[in-house]
């Protein structure tokens, strides 16, 4: 997580529309669909990137979501207030600068400011450490009395490591709302992530169970050329069923943090940001379909 990459971009207008609450423990941004309770397609559980569930942009995909998809979303706070504080993407802009004198005199305080923003949030948030409640918090939705409900996990950057444990298959026993038996249970029926950091390759997608849409970037720093290669070879070769029916769709020109920190005044940006959104929502409707 120490790529620059990880906090740079833009932050996107608009006011949220959803509502904030304490859910399985977590502070919980949640966003619900524009339809009665009973057309509801699903839920979706958003994996933020380093800035977490209360940088706008992250609310505001939320929102998106759950216009486009008549999903209900939530967007809860796994980094328990460690998240990057939102100033670091003006910070490592300032770091970037060398058109002047000024800008090389002052990059030291740039770089220790930088740090300061950013050590929290790398230190608290290595995967070890937080998946266990990221996971945690999936198997309680699955235990609560809208666990019968098609389950999905949208995670950037960060919460695209998460969001690829998940699909390894973890499970939790339920007891069936219709029939009173107890089945065991996937945690997710399907994952989206978008330019997922700290992959172990091959190893972390060869496990992959359950279907995963992935959104990548073609001059990605962190998952380069070469590992997206593997990632396409891998999910190829998986079968229907079998971690199958996923898909890789490579954005040509796009960066790191595109899907969610993208500047929406370019306008190759801003349609590629909108293609991403389109394709996890397409992608959860399908396979909520089948659940």
């Amino acid at each position: 997580m120490s790529c620059p990459d990880c906090f740079t971009g833009t932050i996107h207008p608009g006011a949220p529309k959803g509502h904030v609450t304490t859910l399985h423990g977590l502070q919980t941004y949640v966003s619900e669909p524009p339809v009665p309770p009973e057309e509801v397609k699903g839920i979706v559980v958003i994996v933020p990137d380093a800035f977490g569930w209360e940088f706008v942009n992250n609310r505001l995909l939320a929102d998106h979501y759950a216009d486009m998809g008549s999903f209900r979303v939530y967007l809860p706070d796994f980094m328990k207030g460690t998240a990057a504080p939102f100033w670091v993407l003006e910070t490592i802009r300032a770091v970037s600068r060398t058109g002047s004198l000024w800008d090389w005199v002052s990059k030291p305080y740039h770089i220790a400011t930088l740090l300061f923003g950013v050590a929290p949030f790398m230190i608290t948030n290595r995967p070890s450490k937080s998946y266990p409640l990221v996971e945690s918090f999936f198997r309680s939705i699955r235990h609560s009395p809208e666990g019968d409900l098609p389950l999905g996990a949208a995670g950037f950057c960060w919460g695209g490591k998460h969001t690829i444990l998940l699909a390894h298959g973890a499970s939790t026993t339920v007891t069936n709302g219709r029939t009173g038996e107890e089945e065991n249970k996937n945690l997710i029926d399907a994952g989206f992530t978008g330019h997922p950091s700290m992959l172990s390759l091959p190893g972390d997608i060869e496990k992959i169970a359950i279907p995963v849409s992935f959104a990548l970037a073609e001059l990605d720093a962190i998952l380069k050329g070469r590992e997206i290669e593997v990632v396409q070879k891998v999910m190829a070769s998986k079968e229907e069923g079998v971690g199958g029916g996923g898909e890789v769709k490579v954005y040509l020109g796009a960066g790191h943090g595109f899907c969610v920190r993208a500047d929406t005044a370019v306008e190759d940006s801003a349609r590629q940001c909108g293609e991403a959104e389109e394709q996890a929502v397409e992608f959860f409707r399908r396979w909520f379909a089948k659940v």
